[in-house]
């Protein structure tokens, strides 16, 4: 039967593959997962390096960040893929190592931005105060400037992990067994593409829809007008067999 090109018995054939499909949506995750978090580490220390008065630390953050986002991550995955891990191991690593490498200098570089872009959006009479009270500058920004900046960064900073799973994709050019290799995997056995990259559309969309909703719940956790649920009181405890 078919619908719009579709050939609705296809999505059996499919369904027999589901394993692989299974098993790159986990290789998708751990990419991301991975990416993403080394990439906000990486991103803090980057964008703390770009606010900094030395020209020694913010010229080499501007580069870095001015480099990652000025070239295609897809270059960027070819390049870690093929020259640097060969050039410093003699060997590649795997799909996984380059691709989360890669995955996560990309995801700092724009973390970087979010951050600074963050801190720089709050009153500068916060570190004011704070070293006006005395507390040392790096004491300041972890207690004082940091949190309040953290609860605007939490939309971007969400968008940023959206765009990055997305972007796992472009990680099956160096023959990862990811979401989008599955469905090339399907495409190729049976010289169908409509059905196999439609289901892989589909998938990607679950997956950010899910991702979607935790970022949401994170940000209605971390806003200003978050008011937390009432504690139960506590139940007075019986001693030595008196009245309760």
């Amino acid at each position: 039967m078919d619908f719009l090109g579709l050939r609705i018995d296809m999505f059996e054939n499919i369904w027999s593959y589901r394993e692989l499909f299974i098993r790159g949506i986990w290789v998708t995750l751990g990419l991301t997962a991975v990416g993403y978090v080394g990439g906000f580490i990486l991103g803090l220390i980057v964008g703390m390096g770009k606010l900094s008065k030395r020209k020694w630390i913010h010229i080499p953050a501007k580069m870095y960040v001015d480099f990652f986002r000025g070239t295609p991550l897809l270059v960027q995955i070819l390049l870690i893929h093929t020259a640097l891990i060969p050039s410093m191991f003699g060997h590649s690593l795997g799909f996984f190592v380059s691709g989360s490498l890669a995955l996560m200098l990309n995801s700092a570089a724009y973390n970087a931005e979010i951050i600074r872009a963050g801190i720089q959006s709050l009153d500068k009479g916060q570190m004011e105060a704070a070293r006006s009270l005395g507390m040392p500058h790096n004491t300041a920004m972890k207690l004082i400037i940091l949190p309040q900046a953290f609860r605007r960064m939490i939309p971007p900073l969400g968008n940023e992990l959206i765009a990055l799973l997305k972007d796992s994709s472009l990680v099956t050019v160096i023959a990862a067994g990811d979401l989008l290799y599955a469905g090339k995997v399907v495409a190729g056995a049976y010289s169908r593409f409509w059905e196999p990259y439609l289901t892989v559309a589909i998938l990607y969309l679950l997956l950010t829809f899910i991702c979607g909703k935790l970022i949401n719940y994170v940000e209605d956790r971390f806003s200003n007008s978050y008011v937390p649920s009432p504690r139960r009181p506590l139940k007075r405890s019986v001693v030595g067999g008196g009245p309760r």
